[in-house]
């Protein structure tokens, strides 16, 4: 049997890029969020464009840490909860 931490450790389990969590709605706000990006775009000047683009840049590196954040806080709350659990 593989060791579940082996997995994480080595990014054979990637749980912010597991489509299987993604419900209809995310898939299709998703779809809209492209889809307003695009038209965004279009409607750019080159130098907005580069803002434009530093902003998501800065948005994709912020999200990143938040998941992160949020993944640390989710683990070692279930592991409390499975402390508690085991000990009571």
């Amino acid at each position: 049997m593989k060791s579940i931490i082996n997995e994480l450790w080595y990014g054979n389990i990637i749980p912010q890029e597991d489509s299987r969590t993604n419900s209809k709605e995310m898939k299709e706000l998703l779809g809209y969020m492209a889809r307003h990006h695009e038209d965004l775009e279009k409607s750019f000047s080159d130098e907005q464009k580069k803002t434009f683009e530093k902003f998501h840049d800065c948005w994709s590196e912020y999200m990143s840490l938040a998941e992160a954040a949020i993944f640390e806080y989710a683990f070692k709350l279930g592991m409390q909860i499975a402390i508690e659990t085991l000990i009571e």
